[in-house]
Parts: structure tokens; sequence; C-alpha cells
């Protein structure tokens, strides 16, 4: 079966979190904003069932993510939630009933195609299963650092672009940080059982990654354009991903000639979500 299971599990997952991004962006445009990190933001969204929705939606996809991170490497499984863009944008256009242009479709095309040849040709591989005290330490110590600076500097600017990237950039520092503790705390559930699981502090610190990922994505879903927001969420979730399974768990990506084919499909993936993100459909208007 090889990578089969972990992708199909990825894919599940996406397509899952691509549902509640629809979900949660048409709630999140419906609370009063903020200039400022509040969390009063939540309380105003349990009021939204369509949130509530999003939420359930999420629970499946970290369902499908743990089984997917229990049976693959992280620098595999990761980089296929690239596909959450498009199929965000998919369903949105299901949604409000407007087909999507050609432009749109190129740029599916290109994410779909750009990913496929970027794994393809790393094909990631290998690993260990546990991760030392100290890689840990250094990792999570780098991780929420750059995700304090990028949240800092986001909250200190006004509604825009400028805002909406550095929180998305933040939002997927968290994400890849959450997908790398999860990965280690489904080890120890395989281990140590269930006992174990609960009492690991992998298990609680992926539980507070993720709730810092959910309310730092609300506010960047707020903060400005998708076009800002979604490409700095989208390739930055891949690219400290991959960055964490190679140096935490000391995953392997095929170098030589194979970095060009990388080089090729990273290229189409960045042009296809920026495209996306530019021409995207507005999930609360339609347009």
């Amino acid at each position: 079966m090889g990578f089969l299971l972990p992708v199909l599990f990825a894919l599940l997952a996406a397509l899952s979190n691509a549902t509640a991004t629809v979900l949660q962006r048409r709630a999140a445009l419906t609370v009063p904003q903020s200039q400022g990190f509040r969390l009063s933001l939540v309380l105003d969204l349990l009021r939204r069932p369509v949130w509530l929705a999003g939420m359930l939606a999420v629970v499946v996809a970290g369902a499908g993510q743990a089984a997917a991170l229990a049976t693959g490497p992280l620098s595999l499984v990761q980089p296929l939630f690239v596909l959450e863009l498009p199929l965000a944008l998919l369903l949105a256009s299901l949604s409000t009933g407007r087909r999507m242009p050609p432009v749109m479709w190129a740029g599916v095309a290109a994410v779909v195609a750009g990913l496929g040849i970027a794994l393809g040709a790393a094909s990631p591989y290998g690993g260990q299963g546990e991760v030392s005290a100290p890689r840990w330490a250094f990792g999570l110590a780098a991780g929420a650092a750059a995700a304090l600076l990028l949240a800092g500097a986001g909250l200190r600017r006004p509604v825009g672009k400028a805002r909406a990237g550095c929180l998305g950039a933040a939002t997927a520092v968290c994400y890849a940080l959450t997908a790398a503790l999860m990965k280690d705390s489904m080890r120890v559930l395989d281990t140590a059982g269930v006992t174990g699981f609960l009492t690991a502090w992998q298990t609680y610190a992926f539980a507070a990654a993720g709730v810092g990922a959910v309310l730092l994505l609300e506010h960047s879903m707020q903060g400005g354009p998708l076009v800002a927001s979604q490409p700095a969420l989208t390739l930055g979730d891949a690219t400290v991903s991959l960055l964490l399974g190679v140096f935490l768990y000391l995953e392997h990506l095929r170098t030589g000639w194979w970095l060009l084919p990388q080089a090729l499909g990273v290229a189409l993936v960045v042009l296809g979500v920026l495209s996306l993100a530019r021409h995207g459909i507005d999930l609360r208007t339609g347009h």
C-alpha cells in the first residue's frame, strides 16, 4: 500500500478543512471587526450556526490528519493541504451558484499538477519515529517565536493586505507546529495506549497550538483580503511543515537532479495559489 493510506487520509482532511474554511469565513465576516486580538471573537462566532458547522468540519479534518500523520511522513502529508485552497474555492463556487472563470480553472490545474510534480520528485521517505528532546526544544522555540513575531506585526497594522498576510503566516506556523506535535502524539498513542496519550505533553501541546491557530485564523480572515491571507497560510503551512519534517523527524527528500522538477512543481503551486487567491470568489457575497 505504501503511502496510499496517508495520502487518502490527507485528501479527506484537506476536503474537510476546505469546507470549514468556507463556513468559517462566512461566519467571520458577520461579526464586528476589531483592530486588536480579542478572545470575545469566539463568543460572537459561537452564536453563528454556520461557524459551529465549520468547527465540526475541523474535527473531521483533524481526525483525517491524525490518521495521515500516523501512517506517513510529515513532509508528505502537510504539503497535500495546499489543495485546501482550490477545494475551498470550488466549494464556494458551488455554494454561491457562480461558475469559476477559466483563469481560476487554470489556477486549480497549476496547483494540482505542481503539487504532484513536486511531491513525486521529492519522494519524502525515512525519518525517525521519535523526536529527541533537544530537537523539540529548538523547533518549538523557533516556531513559537516566529508565530508571535508575525502575529504581533500583523496586529499592529490596520486592516489590509499587510495585516492579513502577517496573521495568515502566523496561522501557518501554528498549523505546522500542531501537525508536528500531533504526529508525535499519535506515536505515543500507538506505543503507550490511551493512558499514555492522555498523559503525554505532546497531546496538550498540539491542542494548545491548534487553539492558537484557530484564533489566529479567525483574525486573519477579518484582517484583510483573501489574496493576502490565503497564500501566506497555504504556502507557509506546507513550507514550515516540510522543514519540521526534515529537522524534527529527520525525513529525507531526494536531491541532485531531482531538485529541478521539485523547483518546477513548487513554482507551479505558487503561481496557482497566487492566481486563485487573486481571482477568488468572496465567500460572503459570491463575487
